[in-house]
């Protein structure tokens, strides 16, 4: 018989369904989303194999031209989201912004190909979109990279994935707002301001769009022009994982220039990753390349790269970690240390628990056979479910949903633990 949370995701994600592209929920984020997708994929392919293959498809089929894979496509019109193409103004036939988000896909292809029941299908979509994703992967190295380190810099907090860590508050701070546009935010009328970042980062924000605008979106020039540059442990371990991915699918494939290549860039930031591992706080943490100076500010971010396979100890010490954290919290995995100062554990990424970062730190911690905390991970993630339903975020002291409701990654990720990313034969 069907778990019954397994149905009420499946309702959620044809909810929010918009035929080639899910939106991550309505009102909110009335978009498709880069990294969002990517993950929903994973939980369509329990019940629409072929639909999932779809997911991945329509978010490439606005890669442009240089290889960059934007946040957001804007499919339709729609006013309530800011900002909107008429902010962004990147000259695309449909509407994209000019940054871009985690590069999951890499991930997520394989995991997709490796599971298929039709496997015929599953050769015909992931050969087409393997070179997609290395020309994508090509991009970060060649325009987030420039001087060759092995790491990727963000060059706007948004493309972390995490908008308002307190990671970025010391390098978001160097960033101007004198002549930021006026602006009617419209996330807040959408979700409880309590829960959303501040006015004061917004318009930081926004005054970063509006410089890589005036540059023309040229991502050539817009790394060592961004005031903002910080080189993100939990980002380039999910870009390692992919590349490491797109390569052993790659080798199956027969794309194997696409597989040696993809190897040698998941190698090289391995090795320079170990840079950012942090002894006191027994784990990894940011460096802001803007400044040339360490980020001390102990987040998710720092144990996402447990993702990724680093080596054995640092795993340990990862797991040390979240013991500590959890003893702080109700529920792992918070998206900051609870014992910190600037903990809020409302307030999107500076506290609150989600489950997809919930979803990479135990899928890598599993793999590096630390099973014993990546069950505990989803034991707690699944309770979060049974108390607070399918929100955007959780409080990790009492599991209050934050956020937008009947979300779809978290649905796509409760799925996902409760099958054990097993589907359907």
């Amino acid at each position: 018989m069907t778990h019954p949370m397994i149905e009420q995701a499946a309702e959620i994600l044809r909810g929010n369904d918009r035929g080639s592209y899910t939106v991550p929920t309505h009102g909110l984020y009335p978009f498709q989303w880069n990294w969002d997708s990517c993950l929903t994929a994973l939980g369509l392919a329990h019940f629409d194999e072929a639909r999932s293959w779809t997911e991945i498809d329509t978010l490439f089929d606005h890669q442009w031209e240089d290889g960059f894979v934007p946040h957001i496509i804007f499919h339709e019109a729609d006013d309530g989201y800011f900002p909107g193409p008429d902010v962004w103004q990147t000259g695309r036939d449909v509407p994209t912004t000019g940054i871009t988000q985690p590069p999951v896909a890499g991930f997520a292809v394989r995991r997709l190909f490796d599971r298929a029941r039709d496997t015929d299908l599953a050769r015909r979509r992931a050969a087409d979109l393997l070179p997609r994703i290395a020309r994508w992967h090509d991009w970060f190295y060649r325009c987030r990279d420039p001087q060759g380190t092995g790491l990727v810099a963000i060059i706007h907090p948004w493309e972390s994935g995490r908008d308002n860590s307190i990671d970025w508050d010391a390098a978001l701070a160097a960033v101007p707002t004198d002549g930021v546009m006026s602006f009617t935010r419209k996330d807040i009328q959408h979700a409880n301001p309590d829960h959303r970042p501040t006015q004061a980062q917004y318009e930081r924000y926004i005054w970063l769009v509006q410089h890589f605008r005036s540059l023309d979106w040229d991502h050539a020039k817009l790394h060592d022009a961004s005031p903002f540059r910080v080189v993100d442990p939990g980002f380039n371990a999910i870009l390692i994982r992919s590349c490491l991915d797109l390569a052993a699918m790659a080798d199956t494939l027969g794309q194997g220039d696409i597989a040696r290549s993809a190897r040698a860039q998941a190698q090289k930031g391995l090795t320079a990753l170990e840079s950012l591992w942090n002894d006191a706080h027994g784990q990894y943490l940011c460096h802001d390349r803007a400044a040339n100076t360490t980020v001390d500010s102990p987040s998710v971010g720092g144990l996402l790269p447990a993702f990724a396979p680093i080596p054995a100890a640092r795993s340990k010490a990862i797991v040390a970690r979240l013991e500590v954290i959890g003893k702080r919290s109700e529920y792992l995995v918070a998206s900051h240390d609870p014992d910190s100062a600037e903990f809020e554990s409302l307030r999107y990424w500076r506290g609150p628990v989600w489950l997809i970062v919930n979803y990479m730190i135990a899928d890598g911690l599993r793999t590096a056979g630390e099973d014993a905390m990546a069950d505990r991970i989803v034991a707690e993630s699944l309770h979060l479910i049974e108390q607070s339903g399918f929100a955007e975020y959780y409080d990790p002291m009492d599991g209050t949903p934050c956020g937008g409701g009947s979300f779809t990654w978290t649905a796509a990720m409760v799925v996902e633990f409760l099958t054990k990313g097993r589907v359907p034969a």
